[in-house]
């Protein structure tokens, strides 16, 4: 099999969250790179990438660019296709556009390897379990008042969510952090998961002591407390607290993830599918997690993340951001609080024609 063309489109949408419900909706857009990587057997892997912003053209010309250098290859050597793109691409990694454009295209190139072999990349990859558990994303934002917290969980519960995560960190006081870890705690009982994610606002001293505060209302993890890259100042955190921590997914590659598990950081451990290099690196942190003794949790693009956290024994929970849902004919099925591991073959995922052409910028 060898890759003979490649496709690449970038891709606005609206910036909603079907999870979210009786707010208003948002006026933004998010942005997405898609990659097609056609062969001579007939057969199309599928890839996708995002950040935002202003560079995602760059991006796309990096998709492109590092793509096109691979005609000719074969996309089942997913190994030989990342080292030829990193001596193409010089010293523009490993961080970056680069890594998140060589994600899209190891993506492409596992979907295309289940494609050919006729088995799932759940299957390809360990085939462990046929369905996941996953958990609520991006309807319990800070920015939500929280009387509509209260109102939410609930509903998230009916739905049939075990697990959510909501966020703080832009609290003017501690007692306001803890109110809202409180309410949520209350309106959804104690036998639901809650998260909770603070996206680096606060300084290590705040996660110690707001951290403490909220213990008695049992959180699931408290997620990227203080800077990503203070491996001694997580550590600190996760020193001085009962609850678990999770940081992982504002790392780039591999490397990051082998200091922070030196350092005996964190608890749980975060892999972004885009940032970390593709499906091919992402199993390569998973393992050194599952070295050091400890779970591994996804962020965003649950559609591809069910194969990954399915497949590995110390996988623990699917983060259901539906960002990306509205791009794909069909997504793994939400089930009681769980993702169902599709058994088509590669990713079991196609693009939606018509999305592409309704969203597809230029």
């Amino acid at each position: 099999m060898k890759i003979t063309h490649v496709t690449t489109r970038i891709l606005r949408t609206p910036a909603d969250n079907p999870l979210v419900v009786g707010l208003p909706a948002p006026t933004d857009t998010r942005e997405f790179v898609t990659l097609e990587l056609g062969t001579d057997q007939g057969l199309t892997g599928i890839g996708l990438t995002f950040f935002g912003g202003a560079l995602t053209p760059a991006l796309r010309a990096a998709v492109e660019g590092l793509a096109g250098l691979l005609i000719g290859d074969d996309p089942a050597e997913t190994e030989a296709i990342a080292a030829k793109a990193r001596r193409a691409a010089g010293s523009s990694g490993p961080g970056g556009i680069f890594t998140l454009a060589l994600s899209a295209i190891d993506i492409a190139c596992w979907d295309l390897k289940g494609k050919a072999l006729g088995r799932s990349v759940a299957a390809l990859l360990g085939g462990l379990r046929e369905r996941v558990p996953t958990y609520a994303s991006g309807a319990l934002l800070r920015a939500h008042p929280v009387k509509y917290l209260a109102e939410a969980g609930p509903r998230l519960v009916k739905m049939g969510f075990r697990q959510m995560k909501m966020q703080c960190g832009s609290e003017p006081t501690v007692a306001a952090s803890v109110e809202r870890v409180r309410v949520m705690r209350e309106a959804i009982g104690p036998d639901v998961d809650l998260m909770c994610d603070i996206n680096q606002l606060w300084s290590v001293n705040q996660a110690i002591e707001v951290g403490r505060r909220v213990e008695p209302y049992h959180l699931f993890w408290l997620e990227d407390p203080t800077a990503h890259d203070d491996f001694s100042g997580l550590a600190r955190i996760a020193d001085n607290l009962a609850t678990p921590i999770a940081a992982g997914e504002y790392h780039y590659g591999i490397v990051p993830f082998r200091h922070m598990l030196q350092a005996r950081s964190i608890d749980i451990v975060m892999i972004d599918l885009l940032r970390v290099g593709g499906i091919t690196q992402w199993m390569k942190v998973a393992g050194m997690a599952e070295a050091f003794n400890l779970p591994v949790v996804s962020h965003l693009v649950p559609e591809l993340h069910v194969h990954l956290i399915a497949a590995i024994p110390n996988g623990l929970t699917v983060e259901y951001m539906p960002w990306t849902v509205r791009l794909y004919e069909e997504t793994p099925t939400l089930e009681n609080g769980h993702l169902v591991v599709p058994t088509k073959p590669g990713l079991g995922l196609a693009f939606d024609q018509a999305a592409l052409k309704r969203y597809q910028v230029g």
